[in-house]
């Protein structure tokens, strides 16, 4: 490597000699490093320790360190990450396709052992236990047997994989979720790696194929989601092409008041960053409210990142940081050089001082914070406590509105809170139902699900203990979950029954059926399973607008469950408060949770315990052995696991399979690049107004038995109960493109009066599935394109967003604006992103998705493209989009028809096959 700055310098910590790119000694040659932030040093020290001549040359490096705060962002640089971590559901995808490439790189004359992680690559299988016992001693038990029954041919390949592939390591099931797992035991802050003789140390970087990667920023790890496809570029060499980002400092001040909780404090932030607009900027938090924050409370607000639209949300290396990486279990000589390192590089923050120039910065005093919960479908949509019962209420009274046909001043008279079930009961509207052998009334509002779940709070003791300790209370005074709840509680890792247990709190949360189900990400990525027969058929019968209330991250329309179109996210404390309310019509600042056997009223305000209960809890029984007894066999697993035969072959034996099935994006593959060709007469597919999100393209819950997917399975002869999840198939492209577009609340503007995966075919004026149109026009040899409005492709890290639209025959998206890394998953499989200019969407240019569309792709490193719509009437609407294939290695990516092309023929190039 190429060291045109002179920065190689030794650290010594101990009896140890690291090899580091030093920082401060750029500051002898005139660069103010010690004024970039936090994030750009990390990157900096990536370029100069990378630097070859050709992805890093010592142009970009100095670009680096001439940063202008408020510059939007025009600078392409090479970032090569440490590592790259995967959950099973992006994982099994990403698996298959290096498989694949293996297949292909035989095919291309090409060495198929060269397909290989060369980034060490990490999975743990968190995103496949669903929810479907619970309330009892035996549902964890119950529910892994049933993960095993269901996914036993996705983790057979899995198995393969970790046997397969060098540099690869999976975490089996049932040991937590992946980025609690990534802050408790896998990050090292400060990553060395042995090169001939020479120990290098540099900072800990990453990558994951989960939106929610940002949570390791609360240790100061720079790591973001990326799509599938990115990924596994990466673990095969390629580094990630991004514009040098702006840098938002977020200031804290104070310290959090009595009843306020980190995800309290969360939800304030996600509120405030969308409102302000960071998406595609960094943010970093400084400010002497960072000497009051634990790093769980830190790692609980890097988690929502993507929320709040950033591409990371981090945190400097500081006494926190160090205490943190004791308490876990981390060796003496990780935590000397850690701190040592980031001292010696000018990394360490002392008192949560200012660190440096930022673009802008924004401020939040903390004692402010009030309990709050957000929804009813999107997260930033935060709804102080207090305003809960009134916000509910007036999305119930648009709900009566549309399905019900009742009038406002009749939903007054009946009291507001009163259920109006329609054909039920017209005069008081609510639903019988027997449950536990006893009738009860369902009513609009009601509590179905109540789950502590994902890893935004799963991570932090503080509001775990804090639920316990309400629900020790609650249990004493007599309190009951009301029967028509859900009710689950999955741990972030094997680590928190551990300390719950030995606090003596495990027995109340079992009492009020808040048993654990199981280890890893349930509710909140729609695993959340069945609700009670009686509940469905009730909700159905009655259409009733019911709620579930989890402590995760996600709400959108139809992710948590298809019956459910109200969902709040909140802390764990007020998860298990709902739970016994039973109903959001309820003001649980005021009205009482239910009565003790005296009968007296139980308010909120009389079980929830202080902040002092809680770090009592916290210091006298949480330490360094409970994480180090716990993760001693972390990629050991269970009997079931063990118990897994598998092939050693180094290339796959694609048996026929229902999960695991040959990726078709590398049939007739040549070692030529792809002929870019006009799109000419295309239809539109699909039209969707603002925040579409990766759940509506590609949805992760329930297969319904109608849809495409449930039909094709049906006839594979798979059994209903058998059906598992869109996520726990992505490894077979013939469900997931039949799954594309499925989400039970999507709506298609040109399929007027649906919901759901419908369009309609414009030459036939017929009504059909998505997937059905897009065959039709397949034979047709119609190419197509999707309309789209404000945040396209928000949520998740979902690379199935991309392949579903791809294999569907989508060219082209054209929206008012992309989310990141959907807009790069577009591009790194051959999908074009055009963004209208500002000002113009589809409705001010008076498109109706019915015409025919024309894109000229012709020219190189075109920034505008126009496009022409032309109506039954041939007359033409033409209008100018932005082309955002945003830097000159995604336009190499899409010349090749995507990035895994791209690297592949790259690959057989330079590796050809031995004979």
């Amino acid at each position: 490597m190429i060291n045109s700055f002179n920065t190689r310098s030794t650290l010594t910590v101990g009896e140890k000699s690291y090899e580091i790119f030093h920082l401060k000694a750029l500051l002898d040659q005139g660069y103010p490093v010690d004024r970039l932030p936090y994030t750009l040093k990390v990157l900096l020290e990536n370029l100069l320790r990378t630097e070859d001549g050709v992805n890093v040359t010592r142009n970009s490096i100095k670009a680096l360190l001439e940063w202008v705060v408020n510059a939007e962002p025009n600078v392409e640089i090479a970032f090569t990450p440490a590592r790259v971590l995967m959950q099973d559901f992006t994982g099994v995808p990403a698996i298959a396709d290096l498989a694949a490439m293996r297949d292909a790189m035989e095919r291309l004359g090409g060495d198929p052992n060269r397909i290989n992680p060369l980034s060490p690559a990490d999975l743990v299988i968190d995103h496949s236990v669903m929810v479907d016992h619970f309330g009892s001693q035996d549902s964890l038990n119950l529910n892994i047997e049933m993960e095993y029954h269901r996914n036993r041919e996705r983790y057979k390949f899995l198995r393969w994989g970790q046997n397969a592939f060098s540099n690869f390591r999976v975490v089996p099931p049932g040991t937590g979720i992946v980025h609690q797992v990534n802050l408790e035991y896998l990050a090292s802050v400060v990553f060395t790696h042995k090169i001939d003789d020479i120990v290098q140390a540099y900072p800990d970087t990453l990558v994951g194929t989960d939106s929610h990667t940002t949570m390791i920023n609360g240790l100061g790890v720079l790591g973001w989601g990326v799509g599938g496809i990115e990924a596994e570029a990466v673990m095969l060499g390629q580094p990630i092409s991004l514009l040098l980002p702006q840098v938002v400092g977020f200031q804290l001040k104070g310290r959090m008041p009595e009843g306020a909780t980190a995800t309290d404090l969360v939800l304030t932030i996600t509120e405030m960053l969308r409102k302000k607009g960071v998406v595609g900027k960094f943010v970093e938090f400084f400010g002497e409210g960072l000497t009051h924050l634990p790093l769980a409370d830190r790692a609980t607000i890097g988690n929502m990142a993507p929320e709040y639209g950033a591409t990371c949300g981090i945190f400097p290396i500081d006494r926190e940081t160090i205490r943190y990486l004791n308490l876990s279990g981390r060796s003496a000589e990780t935590v000397a050089l850690v701190e040592s390192y980031a001292k010696e590089q000018g990394m360490w923050s002392e008192d949560g001082a200012q660190m440096a120039d930022y673009t802008e910065v924004v401020e939040l005093d903390i004692s402010t914070i009030e309990p709050s919960l957000a929804g009813p479908k999107r997260p930033q949509d935060r709804v102080a406590l207090k305003d809960v019962k009134a916000v509910f209420t007036h999305n119930l009274q648009a709900h009566l509105n549309k399905h019900c046909g009742i009038a406002e001043e009749r939903f007054k008279n009946e009291g507001g809170g009163v259920a109006i079930g329609g054909s039920i009961d017209s005069k008081r509207g609510s639903v019988e139902v027997e449950l536990n052998d006893e009738k009860t009334l369902l009513k609009h509002g009601a509590v179905v699900i109540a789950a502590i779940t994902s890893c935004t709070n799963t991570s932090n003791p503080a509001v775990l203990v804090a639920a316990a300790l309400l629900a020790k209370k609650a249990h004493v005074r007599g309190l009951t979950v009301k029967p028509w709840v859900k009710t689950s509680f999955a741990p972030g890792s094997q680590v928190v029954p551990a300390y719950l247990e030995k606090m003596g709190l495990m027995d109340s949360l079992n009492a009020l059926g808040f048993n654990i189900i199981g280890f890893g990400c349930t509710t909140c990525i729609g695993n959340s399973g069945p609700l009670l027969k009686p509940v469905s058929q009730a909700i159905n019968d009655g259409n009733l607008m019911v709620a579930s209330v989890l402590s995760g991250n996600r709400n959108f329309e139809g992710r948590i469950h298809a019956e459910v179109q109200t969902n709040w996210l909140t802390s764990p404390p007020l998860v298990i408060a709902y739970a016994l309310a039973g109903n959001m019509m309820i003001d649980l600042a005021t009205e009482p949770l239910g009565q003790d056997k005296k009968g007296e009223d139980i308010f909120l305000k009389d079980i929830w315990p202080t902040a002092m209960e809680v770090s009592q809890a916290i210091d006298t029984h949480i330490n360094r052995t409970l994480f180090q007894e716990h993760y001693s066999r972390v990629f050991t697993g269970d009997s079931y696991w063990q118990g897994i035969e598998t092939a050693t072959s180094q290339n796959y034996d694609w048996a026929p399979s229902t999960y695991i099935a040959h990726p078709p994006y590398f049939q007739g593959m040549s070692m030529e690049k792809c002929q870019i060709s006009n799109i000419v007469d295309a239809h539109c597919l699909v039209m969707v107004g603002n925040s579409i999100t990766t759940d509506h393209i590609s949805p992760a819950g329930a297969i319904q038995p109608d849809s495409p997917a449930g039909e094709h399975l049906q006839a594979q002869g798979v059994k209903l109960k058998d059906f598992n999840s869109y996520g726990s198939r992505r490894g077979n492209h013939e469900v997931m493109i039949r799954g594309t577009f499925a989400n039970v609340r999507l709506h298609n503007k040109i399929a007027p009066g649906t919901e759901g995966g419908w369009t309609t075919h414009i030459p036939s004026n017929e009504v059909m599935s998505i997937f059905e149109a897009a065959e039709r026009y397949r034979k047709e040899a119609t190419p197509l394109i999707i309309l789209a409005g404000k945040e396209y492709g928000t949520g998740s890290s979902r690379d199935w967003a991309a392949k579903g639209v791809n294999l569907l025959g989508v060219k082209a998206v054209i929206a008012e604006s992309f989310e990141r890394i959907h807009r790069s998953n577009l591009v790194g499989f051959g999908v074009l992103p055009l963004q209208f200019i500002s000002g113009e969407n589809a409705d001010s240019l008076g498109l109706t998705g019915r015409e025919k569309f024309s894109i000229s792709l012709s020219g190189n490193n075109v920034k505008n493209i126009t496009v022409i719509a032309k109506g039954d009437d041939n007359k033409e609407i033409m209008f100018s989009t932005v082309v955002r294939i945003d830097t000159p290695k995604e336009r190499d990516y899409f010349r090749n028809g995507g990035i895994l092309h791209y690297v592949l023929r790259n690959l057989a190039r330079q590796f050809p096959a031995t004979t």
